[in-house]
């Protein structure tokens, strides 16, 4: 039986650029004759990799750490790690506040996490890099060992890390350093890489994928990746996350309609439509230019599902500009919508804004915006009756152990919806991870439901 000191459990919180780092920590244990453990309860070392995006992130960061302190009062955990992006933004509060932390570790020291979980060591005695800012420079590559913790059919894959951006509400530049590329071919042989494991889908991310290579010297770089990714055998679906409205080039868009591979799918935070507040945001646009962005992306890439999110709620946000987000949302009629109440972070620009909106009214803001994005979702998903799709299949709904489920190319894994699926051949036994044509029956807010055929 394996030694339980060498037993280390992981909770991975936050957005999927959070989980490749975890993955990447995870990957260095591995290699050095550590355990990776599902069990909290058989681990020696628990590591808790954080998020500090919004207060609400935040508070489940610090919940997430007194829970696991509690397990250590009780014997269950010897040893207590934080990382991420909560020790980024506030390491000398934590280790002020939190004494029953052993080692504190920030984004962009994720390769000492060897040194973190080893008993011998404490934080203070080992040297560590300045907090956050400009000074980051981390970046991993084809080289750097991981221990995926998604699906076997499919993986993320790390672009560029930081964020240039001067967006006044958002603190990520603070936690994640300047705008930084990985190079082109270390990607190409990563993703080649992962298809010979099995791997399927690959979903590029990073804080501003758009931007991928620009600091490079490379023009136009996103597409070529995406063309070079279609080539590759064994990969089915390549699927790219956040993009920035005012890189949404000709190239971009030719890239995805011309990739068969490459799913017909954009997801694009535009945040408010505005025009005060886009620039009070400091992302400049109106409603006007935004909606001919959409109709040109509908125009290049025919059928594309489009995945946007708002922040409801902004300093100075008026009925009146509230009312033209809503206009805009009926106007563009998005297939995936997610509204975020506006979080007053400190060491933003947007912190020091006058005018600040009640949680009250902010919140009733959200909920009349997701009501109408409901009843919009609702109808586009009734169109799909009839219609047959090409669906990867996922196993055992989570909603119910009398359904199967999967995706179509239109639903990014747990962020959009499914496919529930409750009727299938009698001669099939569908497999994990495999492709199927599934014709819809019904159609909800979110999910659909189909059957194999």
């Amino acid at each position: 039986m394996q030694d339980k000191k060498k037993r280390v459990g992981f909770i991975s919180l936050g957005c999927p650029k959070n989980l490749v780092d975890t993955e990447v920590m995870m990957g260095q244990l591995k290699q050095t004759g550590y355990e990776i453990t599902n069990k909290i309860e058989d681990a020696e070392t628990l590591v808790i990799n954080t998020c500090a995006f919004i207060e609400a992130a935040k508070q489940e960061s610090i919940d997430t750490i007194l829970e696991a302190a509690s397990l250590k009062e009780r014997g269950i955990t010897k040893r207590l790690v934080v990382a991420g992006c909560l020790v980024e933004r506030y390491r000398d509060e934590l280790i002020k506040e939190l004494p029953e932390v052993d080692f504190f570790i920030g984004t962009d020291e994720i390769e000492k996490i060897s040194e973190a979980v080893n008993d011998r060591n404490h934080f203070r005695e080992i040297q560590l890099k300045p907090i956050g800012g400009k000074t980051a420079v981390y970046l991993y590559d084809l080289d750097t060992p991981r221990y995926r913790a998604t699906p076997p059919y499919m993986a993320y894959i790390k672009i560029a890390e930081g964020c240039d951006r001067p967006c006044s509400f958002c603190a990520i530049p603070l936690m994640r350093g300047s705008f930084r590329s990985r190079r082109l071919d270390s990607i190409l042989k990563e993703a080649k890489n992962l298809a010979e494991q099995g791997v399927k889908e690959v979903v590029l991310i990073a804080q501003d994928s758009s931007r991928f290579g620009e600091d490079l010297g490379e023009r136009e770089a996103l597409s070529k990746l995406i063309r070079a990714l279609g080539e590759i055998e064994g990969i089915e679906w390549i699927r790219v996350m956040y993009t920035y409205p005012t890189h949404i080039s000709d190239e971009f868009l030719s890239a995805i309609a011309e990739t068969p591979k490459a799913v017909k799918y954009l997801d694009m935070p535009l945040q408010h439509a505005s025009r005060k507040i886009l620039k009070l945001m400091r992302r400049g646009g109106s409603r006007e230019s935004l909606e001919r962005l959409i109709k040109k992306v509908r125009e290049k890439v025919p059928g594309i599902t489009i995945r946007t999110t708002f922040i409801v709620g902004f300093p100075g946000e008026t009925d009146e500009d509230f009312q033209e987000l809503l206009t805009f949302v009926r106007n563009c009629q998005f297939d995936n919508v997610g509204v975020f109440v506006y979080s007053d972070e400190e060491g933003t620009d947007a912190f020091n804004l006058p005018n600040k909106v009640d949680l009250k009214i902010a919140k009733q803001r959200r909920a009349i915006l997701m009501k109408e994005q409901a009843k919009i979702s609702k109808q586009k998903n009734k169109e799909k009756i009839g219609k047959v799709f090409r669906v990867l299949f996922e196993g055992v709904s989570p909603e119910s152990d009398l359904l199967f489920h999967g995706r179509h190319q239109g639903q990014a894994r747990e962020i959009d919806g499914y496919i529930l699926i409750n009727k299938i051949p009698e001669n099939l036994v569908p497999q994990i991870g495999e492709f199927y044509d599934v014709r819809i029956t019904r159609a909800m807010e979110y999910d659909l439901i189909g059957e194999i055929i």
